[in-house]
């Protein structure tokens, strides 16, 4: 049976990945941050095994070379967080965490990891988003992170080629998760803690993004559309460097990809109402 480690496995698209994997055949360590999630998943299916993993945590990456086998058919990073707010306001330390979660911890795992991996002949998916080609106004922070992700994926994918190790990248969109169910009550929060100066500067801004993303909300798509095609990256013959999950991330990564830069940006300033 073949092995994966999926980091961020206990909520939202990590544990659909989890689920799926296992009711495939796989045998899936999931990378949880607490024992209940863990727990949770491991009573839905027997060949999951919760292992304690914060991917900011040396320690715990650290403890993956007891705790997983010699070789490692696949490894799933999809453990990562988001910071909103226009780039101005954002603070440094705010800028640190982001980065430290979604690239530095997925490195410090991939790292950990690739002597299983390469022992295997296995495979590499990195969960993006199409904010990594297609940037959101008033998310620039996480996007730069996806961004940074899809050009390590790019990096890694031609450094490990002489092992035969295929690294792909997964860009949702819209996702039914937490976070997308809690995206308003985030960029609330986020405007509270906002100086007096910034708030009245990104009003306009704020204002916009409120209204999008409760258009967006009603359309996000299930975490198993992500889930598939992960599976698909990890058990088709020959991977893409690329997918995109769903009809709605294919839509935008394409319009993105087609239209003129200052299109592009007339278009974000128009979703937002945006002189």
């Amino acid at each position: 049976m073949p092995s994966v480690l999926v980091t961020g496995a206990g909520r939202g698209i990590g544990e659909a990945i989890a689920l799926r994997l296992a009711h495939s055949g796989w045998s899936v360590f999931a990378g949880v941050r607490d024992t209940a999630s863990g727990d949770r998943l491991a009573a839905q299916d027997g060949r999951i095994a919760p292992v304690l993993l914060d991917i900011t945590d040396e320690a715990h990456v650290a403890a993956l070379a007891d705790l997983l086998p010699e070789r490692l058919d696949a490894l799933v990073n999809n453990a990562g967080m988001g910071v909103v707010g226009p780039v101005e306001a954002v603070s440094i330390p705010d800028f640190r965490r982001q980065f430290e979660v979604n690239v530095f911890g997925q490195v410090a795992v991939t790292q950990a990891v690739l002597p299983r991996i390469r022992a295997a002949g296995g495979r590499i998916v990195f969960i993006s988003s199409t904010g990594g080609r297609a940037p959101v106004l008033m998310e620039g922070a996480y996007c730069a992170s996806k961004s940074a992700v899809e050009t390590l994926a790019d990096v890694l994918r031609v450094e490990l080629r002489p092992w035969h190790i295929d690294v792909s990248v997964v860009a949702p969109g819209p996702t039914d998760t937490g976070p997308w169910r809690e995206i308003q009550s985030m960029f609330t929060d986020m405007e509270q803690r906002m100086s007096a100066d910034h708030r009245r500067l990104y009003e306009q801004h704020i204002r916009g993004m409120l209204k999008l993303v409760g258009t967006l909300q009603p359309r996000t798509v299930p975490p198993d559309v992500v889930a598939k095609v992960v599976e698909q990256a990890l058990t088709t013959r020959r991977p893409r460097a690329r997918y995109a999950a769903g009809v709605q991330a294919r839509a935008m990564l394409t319009v993105n990809a087609v239209l003129p830069t200052r299109v592009n940006d007339a278009v974000g300033a128009r979703l937002l109402g945006l002189r």
